[in-house]
């Protein structure tokens, strides 16, 4: 009998069609949002990880203190001084300084301006490469004795990308004036500004910058195996900070893990994913105020054929079972069509997002989040229809009967 119960709810949802379309609407928008959100969520977390694994856990960063971009803080610098003070820290296997400044790039009759990064080519550029995670798309990498060669960031081979003609291995630019032939272009990072940098090697970005010599934006440095990360990193803040004179607190400086920068990224992405997420389950809430708007308005309707079912044997807990089966089922069809437009929309968005020049933001769609998307509209739904299902339980038999 149970389940004749379960094919009567059924029926009826097939009955309004109209009214079961919107009510399943309101329920679908909610989750294809969330769904959406999550995945890009999702994508973000997996590309981190696979970077932080590809770069280790045992690099310091030494970077200015301040909110902006490294090369943009023309007040802060790190000296070969102040690299050689953290080489003195016990655990401090090797540390070398990255310039890292804006470049006005000329080339066709056209200027763009872009960051430029000047790199050692000594035992410290296997550290480097790590960090940067970088490899050779076309053309030669950097090698010792290039000054006026560089490497360019991927975009730089498509037309209209940067420039309006795309560029090729050998063409020369001019750069702060000079001449500079691009030796290759490293592969895609992700995002357009990591591909649009220009490398090159420290001795050629103090030629171009020759007020910077041995003074860099900011320094990588390796942990000895088995030493804690982060306790090398406060011993060598401690050390650096007294080097320069500065006060607790008062550092221009952060020295921290990698990890660490890693565990801050995540942290600012899954409270933006976070507040996104509250704001699509708003229209989860509008979505419950429906269901049970449409699951009263079924009890009303239905006041009669509850008094029949009552009369001929069926408990208040088979009456409230059905109504909330029905509310559920709203819910869970809602959650389903939600889940298969959030994975379109999803999708799409990447594509538009890798097109874009962001191929970092790819959805990934575990299958954790689908089931818990299904379970979650589920009970949504039963959550909304319960009250009208314990108005409908509570219905008797003979004043049902006789409702007109």
């Amino acid at each position: 009998m149970k389940t004749d119960y379960l094919k009567y709810a059924i029926e009826n949802i097939k009955h309004k069609p109209m009214r079961s379309w919107l009510t399943v609407l309101s329920i679908l928008i909610g989750i294809m949002a969330i769904f959406a959100l999550v995945s890009f969520g999702q994508g973000l977390s997996s590309y981190v990880n696979t970077l932080s694994a590809q770069m280790g856990t045992d690099k310091l960063m030494v970077t200015s203190k301040g909110f902006s971009a490294p090369g943009t803080d023309q007040n802060f610098f790190i000296s070969d001084k102040d690299i050689d003070a953290i080489k003195k820290v016990n655990g401090i296997a090797e540390i070398a300084g990255l310039h890292v400044h804006a470049l006005e790039i000329d080339y066709n009759k056209q200027k763009k301006y872009s960051f430029g990064m000047g790199m050692p080519m000594g035992s410290e550029r296997k550290m480097i490469d790590e960090m940067l995670t970088v490899s050779i798309d076309k053309g030669r990498d950097l090698k010792s004795g290039d000054i006026l060669n560089a490497v360019f960031g991927y975009n730089y081979q498509f037309a209209d990308k940067i420039f309006k003609k795309a560029l090729k291995v050998g063409d020369v630019v001019k750069i702060n004036g000079y001449d500079v032939k691009i030796a290759g272009f490293y592969q895609a990072i992700g995002n357009p500004q990591d591909d649009a940098n220009v490398y090159l090697t420290k001795e050629g970005f103090e030629f171009l910058y020759p007020d910077l010599t041995d003074k860099f934006q900011e320094a990588i440095a390796r942990v000895q195996p088995d030493q804690d990360a982060a306790a090398i990193a406060e011993k060598a803040t401690e050390k650096l900070r007294k080097f320069r004179g500065e006060k607790a607190g008062q550092e221009d400086f952060f020295i921290q893990t990698f990890q660490q920068a890693v565990e801050t990224f995540m942290i600012i992405i899954n409270v933006i994913n976070g507040v996104l997420v509250l704001i699509a389950l708003i229209s989860l809430v509008v979505a419950a105020v429906n269901i049970t708007n449409t699951m009263y308005t079924a009890v009303v309707e239905r006041t009669k054929e509850i008094g029949v079912m009552k009369a001929v044997g069926a408990k208040n807990s088979d009456i409230m079972m059905m109504f909330v089966f029905e509310a559920g089922l709203f819910g869970f069809v809602g959650g389903a069509l939600g889940i298969f437009m959030g994975y379109i929309v999803a999708s799409l968005g990447g594509v538009i997002a890798a097109n874009a020049g962001y191929p970092i933001l790819k959805p990934i769609f575990p299958l954790w989040l689908i089931i818990g998307c299904l379970t979650f509209s589920f009970l949504v739904g039963s959550i909304a229809g319960l009250l009208p299902a314990m108005q409908a339980s509570k219905l008797k038999p003979v004043d049902a009967l006789r409702y007109e």
